[in-house]
C-alpha cells in the first residue's frame, strides 16, 4: 500500500493541476508514489513499466494513463512520450524514475551485465529528455526529473555498474540543464538514500533487523519511505521551484 500523500501537512502544488507528467517505472515502488502523489495535487499523469497488472491497477486507482514499456527500447519508450502526449496534452513534467539496482560482485561482472545496467539506469533518461523536449518548448517552460542515487558517492562495491550510472544521471542532469535553459526548461536531479520499498524488503532487506540496522546509520532515525521521495518530487515540478535547475538533492534522512 502507498502512503497517502495528501495527508494533512504536506504542501499541495496549485501549479501542478492539470499539468501533463510523465513517470517512467511508475507501477510499483517509488515511482508508484509519485504517480499517486501528482494525482492527488490534481495533475494529468501517464507513467510507463513492464509490470503490466500493477500498471494496469494503479492507472484505474489514480484515473492516470498507464502505457507499458520496457524503457531499454528506446524507440519505444519515445513512442509512448509521444503517446502520452497526444492524449493528455504536451508533457510539462518528466519522472525518469525507472532504474533496477542489482547487486553483483566486482570479479563477476560481465560485458553484457554491464551494458544492461547502464541501458536500464543511465541510457533511458538522456533519450526521454530528448524526446520530450519538443512538447515542453510548446508550452514555453518544462521540468525534468531524473534519478541518481547515493550509492555513487559511498563508492557501493557490491552495486559498481549501478553507482556508474547513478553517478553518469548527475553529469548528464547538469549537461541538459545547460542545453535547455534558453528553453525554460529545468532539469534537476534526485538521490535517494535506503527507502524502503516492498522490492527492497523482499530482496535486499530479508533478515530480522536488518531496517533497523539502516535507520541507526541514519541522522532521522525513521524509515524512508517513497513517499517522501515523491514530494520532492513535486516540489521540483512545481512553480514554486521555477528558478532551480542544474541541482541534486539527496533525501536520505542523513545517512552514514
Amino acid at each position: 500500500m502507498q502512503e497517502d500523500c495528501r495527508i494533512p501537512g504536506f504542501a499541495t502544488y496549485p501549479s501542478l493541476v492539470g499539468r501533463v507528467v510523465f513517470v517512467t517505472g511508475g507501477a510499483t515502488g517509488i515511482g508508484a508514489d509519485i504517480v499517486n502523489a501528482f494525482a492527488a495535487n490534481g495533475a494529468k499523469v501517464a507513467f510507463v513499466d513492464i509490470l503490466e497488472a500493477e500498471g494496469a491497477v494503479l492507472a484505474a486507482e489514480t484515473g492516470s494513463l498507464f502505457i507499458k514499456c520496457d524503457v531499454t527500447d528506446i524507440a519505444a519508450l519515445q513512442a509512448c512520450i509521444g503517446e502520452a502526449g497526444r492524449q493528455l496534452g504536451n508533457i510539462a513534467v518528466l519522472v525518469n524514475n525507472a532504474a533496477n539496482d542489482d547487486r553483483h560482485a566486482i570479479d563477476d561482472m560481465t560485458e553484457a551485465y554491464w551494458d544492461r545496467n547502464q541501458a536500464i539506469n543511465l541510457k533511458p533518461q538522456f533519450f526521454a529528455a530528448q524526446a520530450v523536449r519538443p512538447q515542453m518548448q510548446a508550452l514555453g517552460h518544462g521540468s525534468i526529473i531524473n534519478f541518481s542515487s547515493i550509492a555513487w558517492r559511498g563508492g557501493a562495491d557490491n552495486m559498481a555498474a549501478y553507482a556508474t550510472a547513478k553517478s553518469g544521471v548527475i553529469g548528464l542532469t547538469r549537461a541538459l540543464a545547460r542545453g535547455f535553459g534558453t528553453d525554460n526548461i529545468r532539469v534537476n536531479a534526485i538521490e535517494p538514500g535506503a527507502v524502503i520499498t516492498e522490492r527492497q524488503k523482499r530482496l535486499w532487506f530479508t533478515t530480522e533487523g536488518s531496517i533497523d540496522a539502516v535507520v541507526s546509520r541514519q541522522l532521522i532515525k525513521q524509515v524512508l519511505l517513497g513517499a517522501e521521495i515523491a514530494r520532492t518530487v513535486l516540489f521540483l515540478a512545481a512553480d514554486d521551484s521555477r528558478m532551480i535547475t542544474k541541482q541534486a538533492i539527496t533525501v536520505d534522512a542523513g545517512l552514514r
